[in-house]
């Protein structure tokens, strides 16, 4: 699908919204998923000719962070969380179902077109291991069995809720709202629960708290710490 001049016309509006006009690059870049389901040829040249950057500065953008894809994935990307307290917890098991029951391996997208599948690393939601992702929502405490039910719903076209978050919308959906135009679902679902901030809750009890920082960075120690101090060095010639 080729980039329309509303596309343009929104890359420009995000642009306009920093005062240093590279700064847009990572919301354009969703932005360019959610017309083309994927960073495309023609879209790093367009962001590249409005921020002024080359077209190798924008690759080497996209080819670093994961969430952007150089090929067309799923209406419904969903990640797998395989490292060690999700593996062990069951992350592998959901993996492996997953992958036979779809047909496809790491970063492939299943016949139908409905799902993609892709290994991902920790989403700092280890409270509730083993964890999924569909379209970055998060869904938690997962096992194969509910894995499987969620996957064949996506596939249905039927309607998935996150558990911590609002309904899954489609790759296009959720990249534009990545992009920065929201869609209205930020205030959808619950958030954070008390498996969440067992830890802050705990603190607040005990009435512990981090240290203050310190007035000065020990990383300007060798510096001096005064006007006086800097006329000293220039006299002793130290």
């Amino acid at each position: 699908m080729a980039l329309t001049e509303q596309t343009r016309a929104e890359a420009l509006s995000l642009v306009e919204r920093y005062p240093e006009p590279r700064s847009a690059l990572l919301p354009m870049l969703h932005l360019v998923q959610s017309q083309e389901g994927a960073v495309t040829s023609a879209g790093i040249a367009m962001c590249a000719d409005m921020l002024g950057l080359s077209a190798a500065e924008v690759a080497g953008v996209v080819t670093f962070y994961t969430m952007y894809k150089r090929h067309k994935v799923g209406r419904y990307h969903v990640g797998v969380c395989t490292n060690t307290l999700c593996a062990v917890l069951g992350g592998d098991a959901i993996w492996s179902a997953l992958s036979a029951r779809l047909g496809v391996g790491h970063d492939e997208v299943s016949a139908d077109g409905a799902v993609s599948l892709e290994r991902i690393e920790c989403q700092a939601a280890c409270s509730h291991a083993p964890v999924m992702t569909a379209n970055w929502e998060l869904l938690d405490d997962m096992d194969v069995a509910r894995a499987l039910e969620v996957v064949e719903r996506l596939q249905a076209g039927d309607e998935v809720v996150s558990t911590r978050g609002p309904r899954i919308g489609t790759f296009q959906e959720i990249e534009r709202s990545l992009a920065g135009f929201d869609d209205g679902l930020a205030g959808q679902g619950p958030a954070a629960d008390s498996r969440m901030t067992a830890g802050l809750t705990y603190a607040r009890e005990h009435q512990m708290s981090a240290p203050p920082a310190p007035e000065r960075s020990p990383f300007d120690a060798a510096a001096p710490d005064t006007a006086d101090d800097a006329d000293q060095h220039e006299t002793t010639g130290a």
